[in-house]
């Protein structure tokens, strides 16, 4: 049985309150991973194109505020 086939198990057991736990732990996961993600693009470069972008439809007065 692989690592995921055994999570996918154990997970499938759990009660209701514990799955309901385990929601929202992953869903925490979830987004610190994703913050990391955009950290790791941002500091790379990944994200110049777009504030380019941005700041030019700043500049041009094209953006409006929420």
């Amino acid at each position: 049985m692989t690592k995921l086939e055994q999570i996918e198990k154990s997970v499938a057991e759990l009660s209701p309150e514990e799955l309901k736990a385990f929601a929202a732990w992953f869903e925490v996961l979830q987004a610190d991973l994703w913050d990391k993600q955009i950290e790791a693009d941002a500091k790379a470069g990944g994200l110049d194109k777009l504030v380019a972008e941005a700041r030019a439809e700043i500049a041009a007065g094209k953006l409006r505020d929420l």
